[in-house]
């Protein structure tokens, strides 16, 4: 090699050099990257299998007959935390509802009572929120519950404000068949057990990972709250808090611990932001209703018991975001229009009065078409136009709320108007008649 040759080489030899340097810098950078990322998603939890190696009877034959269920099941923080399958499933012999199964006796679906054994404090607020009894009676009646559950049930607000127990009628007209797929799919959330136990904890936390996301995310509460009767998850997500959850909920911290949340894990609410979860200074309940202020459910809404408590509760939570001046601003305007749509209901329950005072309407319900007209007035639009207020959805507050309930409260007027006409041309014909 000659001397002149010698500083090309070695600038040759310094370029790849630094080329590998640079190379080997960024490999380890995307590692890194990686690594990190991947420490701190909310699944990391989720991703160990707690079941991965057990020996247990259970696990190894529902390996085989129901892989899946096993699979949720190990990931689970409850099998992290040694909930065996027998902890929930297993009873004695004698246990209201046992079934035999492999040599010994078990419940197919784990009543609230064996949820009860860990989860007492959560069960015994349950018990006392519309979710419980109230759900159930709405389609079923409360005619044929035993005293204990009776006295159960007229100790819950919304039992002490229905104190007619009367079974649905719709429920009656439209039959089990249906029915099974309809009403009861979401209002058996709070049906009474063989054991005496109220209510199946797992429509809210599905089987059998009971996911702390699953069970915080909005989806899961829109399974019952949709269509027009309550369509709450609609009216979220044209809400601002909604918007906020679409578009940046990914980010928000799902799997944190029950009753430490803030306004770092969460935004923007959810509905168990709202309505369930210890945030700020409100602590976490199973009481979905602990923290409202109306029956916005009924056809002329009417204060909750206690309901200047339920309200520092909810206003506690809107102050973590929101000044007390705005917040106060807004309960004052909400309750303004609470009280119009009441009074608009109101004018229907008078037409319906002087048409049942003049013998036009019979006892029995949806026999006639008025009785559905008046149905969907407060039972649609009514209760739309105040759920849209209190969950700031516009849309649902205008047209397919008070909008919807103003043209059903016109059709009325004009039913009644032409059958007390009617009445009285055959009043007067039938006294010329007589003379």
């Amino acid at each position: 090699m000659s001397q002149s040759d010698r500083p090309t080489l070695l600038r040759v030899a310094g370029v790849l050099l630094i080329g590998l340097v640079a190379v080997v810098l960024v490999l380890g950078a995307a590692l890194l990257v990686t690594a990190l990322s991947q420490a701190g998603t909310p699944t990391e939890v989720g991703e160990l299998n707690a079941l991965a190696t057990s020996d247990d009877e259970c696990v190894v034959c529902h390996r085989r007959t129901t892989p899946g269920i096993v699979s949720q099941y190990g990931r689970s923080a409850m099998a992290a935390a040694e909930v065996t399958c027998r902890s929930c499933h297993e009873v004695d012999p004698e246990y209201p509802g046992a079934e035999e199964h492999e040599g010994t006796y078990i419940l197919a679906s784990p009543t609230t009572a064996k949820c009860e054994t860990c989860h007492s404090v959560e069960v015994a607020q349950f018990y006392q929120s519309r979710h419980s009894l109230p759900a159930y009676v709405a389609y079923a009646g409360a005619q044929d519950l035993p005293e204990d559950l009776l006295l159960m049930y007229e100790s819950i607000p919304e039992g002490g404000y229905s104190p007619d127990r009367s079974r649905n009628a719709l429920y009656r007209i439209e039959g089990e068949a249906i029915t099974r797929f309809a009403c009861e799919s979401c209002h058996n959330i709070g049906r009474p057990a063989e054991d005496g136990s109220v209510g199946q904890c797992q429509k809210c936390h599905l089987r059998h990972e009971f996911s702390l996301e699953q069970a915080r995310r909005p989806e899961t509460c829109n399974a019952c709250h949709i269509g027009p009767d309550h369509p709450q998850w609609e009216i979220y997500q044209e809400s601002p808090h909604g918007i906020a959850y679409m578009v940046h909920g990914d980010n928000w911290s799902w799997e944190a611990e029950a009753g430490t949340l803030t306004v770092e894990d969460f935004p923007a609410p959810t509905c168990a932001t709202c309505h369930m979860s210890g945030f700020g200074s409100a602590g976490t309940t199973h009481d979905v209703g602990d923290r409202l202020t109306w029956f916005l459910f009924a056809p002329v809404s009417e204060r909750r018991p206690s309901w200047q408590d339920n309200l520092v509760r909810m206003q506690s939570v809107c102050q973590e975001c929101h000044n007390v001046e705005f917040v106060e601003d807004f309960f004052e305007a909400a309750d303004a229009a609470t009280e119009s749509v009441n009074e608009f209901v109101r004018q229907g329950m008078d037409i319906l009065a002087e048409m049942r005072d003049a013998g036009l309407l019979t006892d029995e319900p949806f026999d006639q078409p008025i009785d559905f007209i008046y149905f969907n007035m407060w039972h649609h639009w009514g209760r739309t136009a105040k759920f849209g207020v209190w969950m700031q959805g516009p849309d649902y507050v205008q047209w397919h709320g008070i909008y919807e309930l103003l043209d059903t409260l016109a059709e009325m007027r004009e039913i009644a108007e032409d059958e007390l006409a009617a009445l009285e041309t055959h009043t007067v014909e039938e006294t010329g008649a007589g003379e």
